[in-house]
């Protein structure tokens, strides 16, 4: 099935971006929300995207603005979008990201999916800062939906734990700085300054 897998995109934006005091998926980029802006860079890559949300953000105007999947299991951060996007289709790969990626682009995209490994689980980026995965910017395969429940179900709910203890594809990013997420109003604002404009 993997070999033949058609591509869905999904927004991790379920968080509370309590570090931020505001919700970091309405931040704008360039005049642009990040959610808004994840959404178009993931637009050539998927057959459709979907926004990750908890029961309470369904209604909030950004995210109702897009296809929703809601977690189903609570308190287990990014996982439980990813488990409940590979439940509502188990034939699709996901091509997972985090909302809170201002200087991700199209060419990093288009790189991770050219060198995709169907045969593996997931493929996805070494941190440019430890080199462990990161799995909120990866491909995730309809193979790794059984394996990823049996992970949730013994207790464990870290997906970069997941990546690390199975089979998966890991690649250099091409860019260094392509994965800085903003957390903070000071991160925030540093990356909003005139030179986040050369990354589309």
């Amino acid at each position: 099935m993997a070999a033949d897998a058609p591509i869905a995109g999904l927004i991790l934006a379920g968080g509370q971006s309590t570090r931020m005091r505001r919700d970091k998926a309405t931040l704008l980029i360039d005049g642009e929300t990040q959610l808004a802006r994840a959404a178009r860079l993931l637009s050539p890559y998927v057959t459709q995207s979907y926004v990750s949300v908890r029961q309470d953000q369904t209604t909030e105007p950004e995210r109702a603005r897009f296809p929703q999947i809601i977690d189903q299991l609570s308190d287990i951060g990014p996982a439980a979008g990813i488990l409940a996007a590979q439940h509502t289709r188990p034939d699709h790969a996901w091509l997972v990201v985090a909302v809170d990626l201002p200087l991700l682009d199209q060419s990093t995209l288009a790189y991770l999916l050219a060198h995709r490994d169907k045969s593996k689980l997931a493929t996805a980026f070494k941190s440019s800062s430890d080199g462990l995965p990161e799995p909120l910017c990866a491909v995730w395969e309809p193979s790794s939906h059984m394996a990823l429940a049996d992970f949730l179900k013994h207790g464990r709910s870290c997906p970069r734990k997941f990546l690390l203890s199975h089979a998966i594809a890991l690649l250099d990013l091409p860019r260094s700085d392509a994965l800085h997420n903003v957390n903070t109003p000071a991160e925030y604002a540093e990356l909003t300054q005139p030179t986040l404009s050369a990354h589309p």
